[in-house]
């Protein structure tokens, strides 16, 4: 992919989201303790070695576990209603560091913002929150090759009265637009015109979701993904049709991965070779189908196109 992706307005926290239910407060909040549970009987991880491409994977199947930065976001990695970890990038991860030869996970909570420095202070191991990967981070971590694919798309009301399709319709029919707190949508929707001052910031697709039913917008943008679940238990709206949104003028789709400190070459490779077998088996899609991926969202991009090399 070669349009580069600029990061959003706000620095390197992207559009990460939840389905409708728990807030993303009391989501960080339930993690918290359990974060702090693991703490007490785990320190932070070890300081990274002079071995070339590191040895983090070596040390981390001696220590039987890996630990995990996730930011409480439905569905990419969130503490459940029973206290479980789950999502789709820790279930990714339990099955590859498994065949790793690392026998558990740990989720260290933290939030969306705050992944990358974390992984850069070595609180964590890697980042599994299906951080989208763009040139601007892809200069602080490496990432492993995407494991997902995606588009956007609106919440309309029921109808879609206004006819809001893209991006440039928003802008043509002057119409009232909302989108999530780091969102990368926001970027979008300015460089099709709409006047960042004009953007509503929702905490959430949720809140987003309310302002359309609640007439305060006529659009909320978010992930396809996002959008698709978030209506099901709406009357008053609905989700468009998904749809590629500009970089610089070009047709861009978004992927997200897992992220590595620079120096962990070794753990990323290791990671990907197994990630390359689940996707040529199918079995990807199959641990990735109950948090709502479908074959669209089924990718054959690379971290290196992703990061504009």
């Amino acid at each position: 992919m070669a349009p580069p992706h600029r990061t959003p307005p706000g620095g390197i926290s992207d559009r990460r989201f939840q389905t409708a239910g728990p807030t993303r407060r009391s989501l960080l909040a339930g993690v918290a303790a359990l974060g702090a549970l693991g703490a007490a009987g785990c320190s932070r991880v070890a300081t990274a070695s002079d071995v070339k491409g590191g040895d983090l994977l070596e040390r981390l199947r001696a220590q039987g576990v890996a630990r995990l930065g996730i930011a409480g976001e439905i569905p990419f990695g969130y503490i459940d209603r029973n206290g479980e970890l789950t999502g789709e990038a820790p279930e990714l991860a339990k099955v590859i560091f498994k065949r790793l030869g690392v026998d558990r996970v740990q989720p260290v909570p933290t939030e969306f913002g705050s992944l990358i420095p974390g992984l850069a202070s070595q609180q964590f191991d890697v980042v599994a929150a299906g951080m989208y990967i763009n040139p601007d981070r892809c200069q602080q971590v490496i990432f492993s090759d995407p494991d997902y694919q995606m588009l956007d798309a609106f919440i309309v009301r029921k109808g879609n009265p206004l006819g809001l399709r893209d991006y440039k319709d928003v802008v043509e029919k002057k119409a009232k637009f909302a989108t999530g707190t780091g969102y990368a949508e926001i970027a979008y929707a300015v460089e099709a015109g709409i006047k960042e001052s004009d953007i509503l910031i929702v905490p959430d697709q949720v809140a987003g979701l309310n302002a359309v039913e609640a007439g305060r917008v006529d659009v909320f943008a978010g992930t396809a993904l996002t959008v698709r679940e978030v209506v099901k238990k709406s009357a008053k709206t609905e989700a468009t049709e998904a749809f590629q949104p500009l970089v610089d003028g070009e047709p861009h789709t978004d992927g997200g991965g897992f992220a590595f400190r620079p120096n962990e070459t070794n753990l990323r490779d290791a990671f990907n070779v197994e990630l390359h077998k689940l996707k040529k088996s199918g079995e990807l899609l199959r641990i990735l189908k109950p948090f709502g991926f479908t074959e669209d969202e089924m990718t054959d991009l690379t971290a290196k196109e992703l990061c504009g090399g």
